[in-house]
């Protein structure tokens, strides 16, 4: 065993755990921030504009970057955890097969994805609630960032996600963060410098894609050193020799992850309906909200990725106190992020919400004052969920970790489905816009009491029997 993989087990075996947890969480959660700026630096430079239309085109696309999200979650959170538990077995060989397999099975799904978008994008985006005030320009930038992009986003994320189960968190955040860098800085040069008036969404499309390519490259080239000393590869060859066993325990994991994502993409899908069905400016006031909240809730999913592998490996090694201790010091940090976003979105919520729409250069400032209400009500109440959201992401991303699937899918099928989705449209029905933001505090309260008995009983499972590789 050389000395860099040695140092790897270290930190998942016996470095003390906060510190353990500050080593894998701390990069993942600067990847997640950049990460936002993929698609919050787009919003911020279309804001510019003061145009409510091109912002309500990018929150109706905002869905399908979403769905290439939960996509990717198959074989990067799927896969990803998978090899923490093998690695945790001493199972390193079938580890390397299992990260092949995931790498071209993200591809593979990346494409059929891209394909058929492409083929029905106007049709989905009409689906989205589109109106003709906002087609054309959610056809721009679905086209450029899904139907051309998907595949190296996809592939990213999955390799990222490997990356990180393998010990390599710094070098996995750094690709998908300079991928973010340079996505701000190529924003503003597209937008309002290469491209002329009327094609800011072009822009902002062409230089997301510029952007996920370059990041797409170098995990690529990460991966592959990282593979010379970590149970990583890219060879076709190992990913059909994965065992029948391995695939099953990643899809396991990786379906229940993506619907868990598919399903909080299904909920927006049924806000922004609800959202447009008002107005427009609703809904652009609607998609400023969802930006700014990702910030709180970027960090707390960070604790949760960064948690994972140390949870993981220690299942499956079977030192269930390291194991638990982790799970109860990453719930703390996420519980400190969420109360902290509750006080600052209280006292500057307009602010926020106004960074993202320019009155002064709205050809419409009346239209651009009412998108600022409207996206201020939704920040302030929605805020109010962040400790409970925290909880539901939490517990669904431990039960992951140690591979309880099915627990994972229960837990989303009845967080969206039963309690969020409903409440939306019958809170919306009686109260409209203030029942529309009023939803999510609910079903995410409701939920989280769910997701710790869930949470619970895997721990009751794990403490009495040995894991299933």
């Amino acid at each position: 065993m050389n000395a860099q993989t040695k140092n790897k087990k270290e930190i998942f075996e016996n470095l003390p755990v906060a510190r353990a947890l500050w080593v894998m969480a701390v990069p993942t959660i600067i990847s997640q921030l950049i990460n936002l700026i993929y698609n919050m630096v787009d919003a911020y430079f279309i804001g510019r504009t003061g145009d409510s239309y091109m912002m309500g085109a990018t929150t109706l696309t905002l869905t399908l970057v979403m769905m290439n999200t939960a996509l990717s979650n198959i074989f990067g959170i799927g896969g990803g955890s998978l090899l923490a538990r093998l690695m945790g077995a001493g199972r390193d060989a079938e580890g390397r097969r299992v990260s092949a397999f995931s790498v071209w099975g993200a591809i593979s799904v990346a494409f059929v994805y891209s394909l058929l978008l492409g083929l029905f994008t106007r049709p989905v985006l009409y689906f989205l609630g589109a109106s003709d005030n906002t087609i054309v320009y959610a056809v721009q930038y679905t086209q450029l960032v899904i139907v051309l992009g998907s595949i190296p986003s996809q592939l990213s994320m999955t390799l990222a996600h490997l990356l990180r189960n393998a010990g390599y968190s710094g070098k996995a955040s750094l690709g998908l963060s300079g991928g973010g860098v340079l996505n701000m800085v190529l924003d503003p040069l597209f937008m309002f410098v290469l491209l002329p008036p009327g094609y800011e969404v072009v822009g902002a499309a062409l230089a997301t894609l510029l952007s996920n390519l370059a990041a797409c490259v170098y995990l690529l080239l990460t991966f592959r050193a990282a593979s010379a000393t970590a149970p990583l590869s890219l060879k076709p060859a190992e990913a059909r020799r994965v065992q029948k066993g391995s695939i099953r325990n990643l899809f396991a994991v990786g379906i229940p992850s993506a619907i868990l994502t598919g399903l909080f993409d299904v909920a927006n899908i049924c806000a922004n309906m609800i959202a447009s069905a008002h107005s427009d400016l609703v809904l652009a006031g609607f998609g400023i909200t969802l930006k700014v909240e990702r910030i709180p809730n970027a960090i707390c999913i960070g604790i949760c990725q960064g948690a994972m592998p140390i949870i993981s490996y220690n299942y499956s090694s079977g030192n269930r106190a390291r194991m638990k201790k982790t799970i109860d010091t990453a719930r703390w940090w996420g519980l400190t992020v969420a109360g902290c976003a509750i006080l600052f979105f209280r006292f500057f919520a307009e602010p926020a919400v106004r960074l993202f729409l320019d009155t002064s250069r709205s050809a419409s400032p009346e239209a651009a004052l009412e998108t600022i209400a409207f996206g201020t009500l939704f920040l302030k109440t929605r805020s109010l969920a962040s400790p409970v959201q925290f909880i539901n992401y939490h517990s669904s991303f431990c039960m992951q970790a140690m591979g309880q699937g099915k627990s994972t899918m229960v837990h989303a099928m009845v967080r969206e489905l039963v309690l969020y989705i409903p409440l939306m449209f019958l809170l919306d029905k009686l109260f409209r816009e203030p029942g529309l933001a009023a939803a999510l505090p609910v079903a995410e309260a409701v939920s989280a009491v769910f997701a710790l008995i869930l949470l619970g009983r895997c721990l009751k499972k794990a403490k009495n029997m040995d894991p299933d590789q």
